[in-house]
C-alpha cells in the first residue's frame, strides 16, 4: 500500500512532464574540480599503496566526462540562450573570468581526497574565491572544496582524516531525503509543497530526494556561511554564503543527475521523475545568481 508521500510523487509526476526554461540568456563556467596531469598530484599521492598517475588520471578523466556533460545538460535545458565554458581548476584565475564575464560558476565534484591535490591548486582557489564576486554552485566536491577554503577539514561520515580510511568508507549513495532547515531560503522556491513532506511522530518535515554519492563531508559550517539542509548521516548538505558582494550556494549531494536521468531509460532504481528536486534547486541557483549580477556588476571585490 502506498504511503502519502509516494502517492503525492505518482499522482503529480509524469514521466513526459514538459520542462520549458524560464531563463532567457545565461553565461555560466563550469570549473572541472577533478585531477587532469601529474602535475596536480601532491607529494602525498606519490606515497599511496596504489599510486599508478596513468591509470588514476585516466579514471579522473572518465568520471570528469561524465560530471562535466551532466552539469552542462542542466545548463543547457533551464536556460533559453545559454553561453557555456569549461575552465580546470589548474586555469581558473582572474583573467579567464574576466575576459569570460560569466553570470555564475559553477564547480564540479571530485573523485580523489583533495590531500591528493597539488597544494597550489587549492592555494590559488582560496585566495580566488575569497575575491569572487560571481555567484558560485558548488557539488559534492565542489562543496568541499569551498568548505576547505574557509576554514573547514574534510573528513570520512564518521569524523576521521581521509588518510585513515581511504577505503571502506560510510558512504550517502543512491537516492536519499535530507532535512531543509531554511524552507525560507529562495533556493527552495517551488519546493514547499505537499510533494515535499514527510509525516512522522515529530511532526511535519519539509524534505528533498537528492542523489547521493559521497563518503567525505565537510566538518562545520565556516564562518559567513548558513547551512540549509542535512541528512541523518552529513549534517552539512547545503550551505550558503550571501552578502553584499558575494553569493555562494554549496551542495554536498548531486543535483546535476537530473537530466542524466531525464534522458535514461527508467530503471528500477532511476526514473526521469526522481530527479525533479535536485533539478528546481540548480535552476533556482541560475535565477538567484541573476539577480546578484544584476546587483553587483564587478567580477571581482574592489580593492
Amino acid at each position: 500500500m502506498l504511503d502519502r508521500f509516494d502517492r503525492f510523487r505518482r499522482k503529480d509526476y509524469c514521466e513526459y512532464q514538459p520542462i520549458v526554461p524560464k531563463i532567457d540568456a545565461m553565461s555560466v563556467i563550469i570549473v572541472d574540480n577533478l585531477l587532469r596531469s601529474e602535475s596536480d598530484l601532491s607529494p602525498t599521492a606519490v606515497k599511496e599503496p596504489d599510486f599508478n598517475p596513468m591509470k588514476w588520471l585516466s579514471e579522473e578523466r572518465h568520471i570528469a566526462g561524465l560530471a562535466l556533460e551532466n552539469i552542462t545538460q542542466n545548463i543547457l535545458k533551464l536556460v533559453k540562450q545559454p553561453r557555456v565554458k569549461i575552465v580546470h581548476l589548474s586555469e581558473l584565475c582572474e583573467g579567464v573570468i574576466e575576459a569570460f564575464n560569466p553570470d555564475a560558476l559553477v564547480i564540479s565534484g571530485t573523485l580523489r581526497d583533495f590531500d591528493l591535490y597539488n597544494p597550489r591548486l587549492l592555494a590559488d582557489f582560496e585566495r580566488l574565491i575569497k575575491k569572487l564576486t560571481v555567484p558560485v554552485l558548488g557539488i559534492c566536491g565542489g562543496h568541499q572544496l569551498v568548505g576547505l577554503a574557509y576554514g573547514a577539514r574534510i573528513v570520512t561520515m564518521d569524523g576521521l582524516e581521509p588518510w585513515q580510511k581511504r577505503t571502506g568508507r560510510i558512504r550517502e549513495y543512491e537516492y536519499k531525503y535530507i532535512k531543509v532547515i531554511d524552507p525560507d531560503d529562495p533556493i527552495f522556491e517551488g519546493l514547499k509543497d505537499e510533494r515535499s513532506y514527510f509525516w512522522n511522530a515529530g511532526g511535519k518535515q519539509h524534505v528533498l530526494r537528492v542523489w547521493q554519492n559521497h563518503g567525505l563531508m565537510v566538518d562545520r559550517v565556516p564562518i559567513g556561511f548558513k547551512n540549509l539542509a542535512k541528512s541523518y548521516l552529513c549534517p552539512y548538505q547545503m550551505m550558503v554564503r550571501r552578502d553584499e558582494e558575494q553569493l555562494i550556494y554549496t551542495v554536498q549531494y548531486h543535483l546535476e543527475k537530473s537530466f542524466e536521468d531525464w534522458n535514461k531509460l527508467p530503471t528500477r532504481w532511476e526514473h526521469r521523475i526522481e530527479s525533479r528536486d535536485g533539478r528546481i534547486v540548480f535552476e533556482n541557483f541560475l535565477i538567484e545568481a541573476l539577480k546578484h549580477r544584476a546587483k553587483v556588476k564587478n567580477l571581482l571585490k574592489i580593492a
